[in-house]
């Protein structure tokens, strides 16, 4: 019997990476108070996430002023998608073989 649970990605198991990764995979780009504002998480909570992801290099960043203001914003990266794909497919595979 095949481990399902074996294929999901420990990159995603916070509940605020999920959100990130879920948020970026359907938006080109999202700044970091609209990701903030979604996920109903601290400046320091989102920042040390969206730390983690970007190391994996999974998003990446823009950074640029609107007006005078500076302004980041992230984007799922290619590799980002293939492994969000990879660990939502596992999920779907272990809610059938549990069900």
């Amino acid at each position: 019997m095949k481990n399902f649970i074996a294929d999901l990605n420990k990159s995603f198991e916070s509940r605020v990476r999920l959100g990130i990764m879920s948020i970026l995979m359907v938006n080109d780009f999202v700044d970091f108070g609209t990701l903030k504002e979604q996920l109903q998480i601290t400046d320091g909570n989102l920042a040390s996430h969206i730390n983690a992801l970007e190391k994996l290099e999974y998003i990446q960043i823009r950074k640029q002023f609107v007006g005078k203001k500076p302004n980041t914003s992230y984007a799922s990266s290619e590799e980002g998608k293939k492994a969000f794909t990879e660990h939502l497919i596992a999920l779907e595979k272990l809610i059938k073989k549990s069900g």
